[in-house]
């Protein structure tokens, strides 16, 4: 397209003399029609500066971030209704008008692309650049009003009728209009795409009928947008009626790219993920730089808005991956309502989590996710947490279960190997460990050889704990609910209250008994080898009968003896102000064997628990043999 243009000149007849009259003078001018617009053959690039080349000198510099443009300000000004409105009147001083356009949208390189087809050279209107060339000339206001088929239009026929009609067209378009904001989303660029984009989805997806595969093949296209494209599409799929497993299962692998891993290097791994893992959850380091507090304003963001995509369905998405946004919404100081709604999603479908999920790292309250260094009063694991989520499982199970008798729950063994996991911690205080173990119901577990274990993995990591404490602690151990196995480590574990060594005698002196009562209504076969063993098993209960009798009478003795040294104590006490040898003597009884016979209706001290604590291992070692 070539632009062409006429120029006039008037001159005055000349005087006989060969001079020019005064006023013939100021006629003499150069007259510029309507219609003249200047020609280039291309632009030529000097340093940070473009000229137009042509014969006409440019009379406009233009400058756009750090390039300036040397044109002519009339092919300008007939197509760009923004340079029609301004003042293009030179300085005195200068023929040349200077203008800076602030934010433009696209950069140099699309005001160059809109220059060239102002002087009408020929452009290239492509996917890559139709966003921005569409943004630019709505800038430069590139109207049907000032000339038929200007630049607003063509890209708008470009984008509408090739990108919006392609599925990758509509992605590589998204991409590019994440550096034009605002004038994509004013422009309606954003929505039309993402709208087509869904609706593309939607109906692969509803002809393809449901199958798995097929329903993937647009996870890892969507995966590489910005997180507010993202939500656009998802809600646009959540509108149209898509299936909530499918939405779940994108947002989850969108999680996967943009969020960093909570999970270590077990075996193998790469040395950055290790160091990145070592950087965001070792608790002993406490260290965040300022350079990080760009990153995770928008890791928080994507944190939020994917947590508000999520369907409400239990199987929308997995326990594994409602427990890693949970530690990430903690990490990254999300708002507490928000956490709060991951909790009760978490506790909704607990059963479908493990050990290392629950293992949620421990953080200062208002210290903006920062890890903090690990002290006599900081935990290592956020106990809290996982106590609000068996809570929450917990009063769902008693919705669920309102008209039906209330049996073994499935996450009591879960809770058991995460007790174990947390006892390791020496900074856990004991009544925390308490309150957490003993809050499922007692018809909850089948068995306690998980809760066992987790006890004595307490108890070995504080020794200093009390005996008080330790037989309050133990009070939770239903031993009637011990394997065999179990009840023999602890008839021998020298960590447990005595109280507690002998209820673990007495329950398996009570299941032997129970046996035997069930195997007497069997009829008695007639062969004497089964007579035999019937007598010996007998006898056998009969001995370790006799056996406890002893053990009783000899804990009666002892505590008879502590109460007659008490009352002996309580006369010698008010007599020791009158007589001063009574000191001596007093000294002598405390150091005697029998003062330290001390028992308080539960326990004996540990000079005596040993022997009595030989006699009973014996004991039941006899028992399991038999």
């Amino acid at each position: 397209m070539e632009f062409s243009g006429q120029l006039s000149r008037q001159q005055s007849p000349v005087s006989d003399s060969g001079g020019i009259d005064e006023e013939e003078e100021e006629d003499q001018r150069i007259v510029v029609l309507d219609t003249f617009i200047a020609t280039a053959d291309g632009f030529e690039k000097k340093e940070h500066s473009w000229f137009a080349l042509s014969q006409i000198p440019t009379d406009l510099s233009i400058q756009v971030q750090d390039i300036t443009f040397y044109v002519h300000k009339y092919p300008l000004v007939s197509k760009c209704g923004y340079f029609s409105r301004i003042e293009l009147q030179p300085p005195e001083s200068d023929i040349c008008i200077n203008i800076k356009l602030d934010n433009f949208p696209g950069g140099s390189e699309t005001f160059e692309s809109i220059l060239k087809f102002c002087y009408g050279l020929p452009i290239s209107l492509v996917v890559s650049n139709v966003a921005a060339i569409r943004c630019g000339s709505e800038f430069l206001e590139m109207t049907e009003a000032l000339e038929d088929g200007n630049l607003i239009s063509k890209a708008e026929a470009f984008f509408t009728f090739v990108v919006l009609s392609s599925w990758r067209d509509s992605i590589t378009v998204l991409i590019s209009c994440e550096t034009l904001s605002p004038w994509a989303d004013n422009l309606q660029i954003v929505r039309r795409c993402c709208d087509a984009i869904a609706w593309k989805i939607f109906k692969e997806a509803s002809t393809l009928g449901g199958i798995v595969n097929g329903e993937r093949w647009w996870f890892h296209d969507i995966s590489t947008l910005r997180i507010d494209y993202f939500t656009r599409i998802i809600t646009a799929l959540k509108a149209k009626g898509m299936k909530s497993e499918t939405v779940g299962s994108c947002i989850a692998q969108y999680a996967e790219k943009w969020l960093p891993n909570t999970e270590p290097e077990r075996e193998g791994g790469s040395r950055n993920n290790s160091r990145r893992y070592e950087m965001q959850w070792s608790i002993t380091s406490g260290k965040k730089h300022e350079e990080e507090i760009g990153p995770r304003r928008e890791q928080r963001l994507i944190v939020e808005s994917l947590v508000s995509l999520l369907p409400p369905g239990k199987e929308a998405v997995s326990c594994k991956f409602l427990l890693k946004m949970l530690k990430m919404a903690i990490l990254f100081s999300a708002s507490p309502a928000l956490i709060s709604e991951l909790e009760k999603r978490v506790g909704l479908v607990l059963e479908g989590a493990d050990v290392d999920d629950l293992l949620i790292p421990s953080f200062a309250a208002g210290d903006q996710g920062k890890l903090v260094n690990s002290t006599e009063e900081q935990t290592m694991h956020n106990i809290e947490a996982v106590q609000r989520i068996l809570e929450y499982f917990l009063l769902y199970e008693q919705q669920q279960l309102q008209q039906q008798q209330p049996g073994p729950l499935a996450i009591s063994k879960l809770l058991d190997n995460y007790l174990a996991e947390i006892a390791r911690d020496p900074n856990l205080p004991v009544m925390k460990f308490q309150f957490l173990a003993q809050s499922l119901p007692e018809n909850a577990r089948t068995s306690d050889d998980g809760l066992y274990r987790a006890i004595d993995t307490y108890l070995k990591t504080h020794p200093t704990l009390s005996d008080h404490e330790r037989r309050k602690l133990c009070k939770i151990l239903n031993c009637g609910k011990l394997s065999q196995d179990a009840c023999a480590h602890a008839a021998q574990n020298e960590r447990l209250p005595l109280r507690t060594m002998i209820q673990v005698l007495f329950s398996e002196q009570g299941k032997i008994r129970n046996g035997i009562q069930g195997n007497s209504q069997i009829e008695i076969a007639d062969k004497p080898d089964q007579e035999s063993s019937r007598s010996s098993t007998s006898k056998e209960v009969k001995s370790l009968r006799i056996e406890l009798e002893k053990v009783k009478e000899e804990m009666a003795e002892m505590q008879r003896q502590y109460s007659e040294l008490q009352q002996e104590y309580q006369k010698q006490k008010v007599k020791q102000r009158k007589s001063s040898g009574w000191t001596v003597g007093w000294q002598k009884l405390r150091k005697s064997a029998l003062f330290n016979l001390k028992m308080d209706g539960e326990d004996t001290d540990e000079s005596h628990n040993r022997p009595i604590q030989s006699r009973i291992s014996g004991l039941l070692r006899r028992q399991t043999v038999s």
